[in-house]
């Protein structure tokens, strides 16, 4: 085995592979210093031991490869958008009559949501299923406030926030109505739900998954 390993290249064997026959002497160090490397818990004396009787199991030693952190796209940040004008209304567009296809749509949305409006469906599960719903394109009023100025006003909801509604009125006029200390009204189809906006002050995507109480008391 050890005359096997330690078998220098004859002139031919290195002339047909195109390669410099070592020497002896280089041949035994290269041999001996790839079997230690290849076998670094074992002692010279017990890695010649092995060579005499059986074959050697090299280790085979694993590349770690580095994971490359995935990149998540950020958004928009709030002051970028507000810089971009994301959200804002020209003056030409604040026009009620604009706004009537997107209020039919969110009402056959509605309809949709709650498997048909009808007389007998119950008001409670139409309150639920209005709490979690996108009220873009509903007729809202404000029926309760502590501005009185606020009280009143109806209009079609083009944009909601965490804190306000945004909503065009009959006049064309463009309102912004905060939710903090308010009662708004949603109606569809003659059933008449009711918002409280201190306890509804979060984004639109957020409600799906908030459970709201359906009993306590509520102050404005």
């Amino acid at each position: 085995m050890k005359s096997v390993i330690y078998h220098a290249l004859s002139q031919k064997e290195a002339k047909d592979s195109d390669v410099q026959p070592p020497g002896a002497q280089r041949a035994q160090a290269f041999v001996r210093a790839f079997l230690k490397r290849s076998t670094p818990g074992m002692s010279p004396q017990a890695r010649e031991d092995q060579l005499q009787r059986k074959a050697v199991v090299l280790e085979y030693f694993t590349r770690h490869k580095r994971k490359e952190k995935k990149k998540k796209a950020k958004g928009l940040s709030a002051r970028q958008r507000r810089e971009l004008r994301l959200f804002y209304i020209k003056p030409e567009q604040q026009r009620y009559s604009l706004f009537l296809p997107l209020h039919e749509l969110w009402k056959q949305y509605i309809r949709d949501l709650c498997n048909g409006l009808k007389p007998d469906t119950q008001p409670q599960m139409i309150q639920a299923k209005l709490l979690k719903a996108d009220l873009h394109g509903a007729v809202i009023s404000v029926t309760k406030s502590k501005c009185p100025s606020y009280v009143g006003i109806t209009g079609i909801l083009l944009q909601e926030t965490k804190h306000i509604f945004k909503i065009i009125t009959k006049e064309d006029r463009l309102k912004v109505i905060p939710k903090l200390n308010c009662v708004f009204t949603v109606e569809i189809d003659g059933f008449i739900s009711y918002i409280y906006g201190s306890k509804f002050q979060l984004r639109s995507s957020e409600r799906s998954a908030k459970k709201f109480k359906a009993k306590g008391t509520i102050d404005l």
